[in-house]
């Protein structure tokens, strides 16, 4: 994979939402941003869970073109950060969609399970047509989501089922991951939510953190050894840039 498509795909997936611009049916032929929640699917694809009665709604129902611009930081001069547009089509997500990605969507943002007692709401899957990365001043990329999204291996069922184990059985772990990575957890409980071949996913409070593995991961007996060495003060200094 090339350097910029990695590094486009690590920006996509260690954030926790983007503007969504939709083409407005109010006034017509001018794009509409709102800000909305994503995550990955199992393919890489972004996914939100947007209400019906909300405006970004109507427009993907009476026509499916979007795009998803994401931030890398919002500190200091946020032209020499990264950001990514993708640009797709929007559809909503079959029952069996719904399924394989709602856990995922719940862990990373389990305030969100209140919002079906409120109004209707729906998953709707944004399916990448292309890519536009800019990794700082100058550097400058259109990429195809194929050379660019990654498959996630534990996508399901194999990985809500490391998320409890890791949460209900090594939780001083979670510390200790967050110890190594600085990542601020007082009066909190870190939690596993989320994981792929590159990344395991913390939630602490509100806010998700993408922890990079030093190597891939592509079975559980990888993720075993991985997860037990990141509990050495070592295998920091090592990996791999989140």
């Amino acid at each position: 994979m090339h350097q910029a498509a990695r590094d486009a795909y690590q920006l996509l997936s260690s954030r926790q939402y983007g503007i969504l611009s939709s083409l407005s049916v109010k006034v017509r032929g001018y794009p509409l941003g709102s800000v909305t929640p994503y995550v990955l699917d199992g393919d890489g694809n972004p996914v939100i869970l947007i209400s019906d009665i909300a405006q970004h709604t109507a427009n993907l129902k009476e026509d499916t073109r979007c795009s998803l611009t994401v931030v890398e930081n919002t500190d200091g001069d946020v032209q020499a950060h990264g950001r990514i547009c993708v640009m797709a089509n929007a559809e909503p997500l079959s029952e069996h969609g719904v399924s394989a990605v709602a856990a995922r969507y719940l862990r990373f943002y389990p305030d969100a399970e209140t919002y079906f007692t409120a109004h209707d709401f729906s998953f709707w899957r944004l399916l990448p047509l292309k890519i536009r990365y800019i990794g700082g001043f100058g550097q400058i990329h259109w990429l195809d989501p194929d050379d660019t999204l990654k498959a996630n291996p534990f996508s399901g069922p194999a990985e809500t089922a490391a998320c409890v184990h890791m949460n209900e059985r090594h939780q001083e772990a979670l510390r200790r991951y967050c110890d190594f990575s600085n990542i601020e957890y007082s009066g909190e409980q870190p939690l596993m939510v989320g994981l792929d071949s590159e990344a395991l996913y913390l939630r602490v409070g509100l806010a998700v953190h993408r922890l990079a593995f030093r190597r891939n991961v592509l079975t559980n007996d990888r993720l075993r050894e991985e997860t037990l060495a990141m509990c050495r003060a070592d295998y920091w200094r090592t990996r791999r840039a989140a």
